[in-house]
């Protein structure tokens, strides 16, 4: 066998199920395992013990009460109507936080989702925020990322959804925004290539410029720049909750169907209806990604599902015949588009999100100009303070 061969043989990791197709970048050390699973592995060994845990999590609540003093509320929460974000109402109610429920609509939701996140919501006395986004605006995006041909279409909503909580967060004095996005289930980081920098508005504008026809006037936005300072200047933290307690999703799901009364999608995000298309069709159809592979994997990390069942749910298809047949229909419908139109889209050539403008490629001349920026108003500020002091020496 010649060198050529070996080289195009696949590498599947002994640990997990992701292959040497997955990332460009991945390695595998002598026993077989990827870099995915090794870092993951060395990442939990390094984690903080149960009590440990437990008093930073009792720790961040009283700071986050201590915060909202006087206030409404005292934290922000992101609903999608899922497990995580349903297991975070919950849990934040419980530990006597005066939470914001806030809610993107963007057109896509299921009716299930919208019946879990107001059923959910009243039964814990937790009120809502909902932020209509005008459908023509999201068609037009989304129509614009299908032309464009990048891999994260799912970032036209995703984007919109960390920009509210941010907006929101600011506008009333809030200084936590708690998520449900967590490192047992979620992971931290996908293969290259699975997804684009989720804040990067740059990107999405540049590929709506470009492609798009309408005004982008109720989409939510959040400049490079406001990040900063809600980040540095603000000191608006961004939190992971469920990172501090012992989080498992079937466990979870259980209680929140008994307890809650919540009904099950039937996969990962498919609460959307273009998210479910998205993840079971478009990504695999067009882009030969199956994002089941690394969330299998995570679960195989966290000890949630062991290698054997994640390679006997892989060899199931990735939609319901049935689910496929309907969304496939309703989805090109939604969008304007004929099936002609739809399939001319999917035969045109993969395009990186770095070939239109991005704060990925500009990354470090943003920072460069963000501090310049900084050194200039405290020079100005330190000039003003010395004008409007004669008495001091020079």
């Amino acid at each position: 066998m010649s060198d050529k061969t070996l080289k195009k043989q696949t590498i599947t990791c002994t640990h997990c199920i992701l292959d040497s197709n997955d990332d460009p970048n991945i390695t595998f050390d002598e026993n077989g395992v990827c870099s995915y699973s090794n870092y993951y592995l060395s990442k939990r060994k390094n984690v903080a013990n149960k009590t440990d845990k437990s008093k930073q999590f009792e720790q961040l609540i009283e700071n986050i009460k201590k915060s909202g003093e006087r206030k409404p509320y005292d934290c922000i929460i992101g609903v999608s109507g899922g497990v995580d974000s349903t297991y975070v109402a919950y849990l934040v109610k419980q530990k006597g936080l005066r939470p914001l429920a806030v809610h993107l609509d963007y057109g896509w939701n299921s009716e299930l989702a919208v019946a879990n996140i107001r059923s959910i919501l009243e039964k814990m006395n937790i009120d809502l925020y909902t932020h209509v986004v005008n459908w023509e605006e999201i068609r037009d995006l989304q129509l614009s990322f299908l032309k464009a041909s990048v891999v994260d279409i799912e970032l036209v909503n995703d984007f919109a959804i960390f920009a509210l909580l941010h907006n929101q967060a600011y506008s009333r004095g809030i200084k936590y925004v708690l998520h449900g996005m967590n490192v047992e289930t979620e992971g931290e980081k996908l293969p290259e290539g699975w997804t684009h920098e989720k804040f990067d508005q740059l990107n999405i504008l540049s590929i709506n410029k470009q492609f798009g026809k309408t005004k982008l006037k109720t989409y939510p936005r959040l400049s490079f720049y406001k990040r900063l300072y809600l980040n540095v200047v603000y000191k608006l933290k961004w939190v992971g909750i469920l990172n501090y307690i012992d989080y498992n999703k079937e466990d979870v799901k259980k209680f929140i169907i008994k307890e809650l009364g919540w009904r099950d999608y039937g996969g990962k995000h498919f609460e959307s209806i273009f998210t479910r298309f998205y993840q079971a069709y478009l990504l695999p159809q067009k882009f030969g990604i199956d994002k089941r592979k690394f969330h299998y994997s995570v679960l195989i990390f966290s000890g949630q599902m062991t290698r054997e069942q994640a390679l006997k749910e892989m060899e199931k298809p990735t939609y319901d015949p049935e689910m496929l047949k309907e969304d496939y229909a309703f989805v090109i419908k939604k969008l304007g588009l004929s099936e002609e139109e739809f399939k001319k889209i999917m035969n045109l050539p993969i395009k990186a999100h770095t070939e239109y403008n991005s704060y990925v490629t500009r990354h470090y001349k943003y920072h460069k100009r963000f501090f310049d920026n900084i050194k200039i108003i405290r020079g100005a500020l330190k000039l003003f303070k010395s004008n409007s002091n004669p008495n001091k020496s020079s």
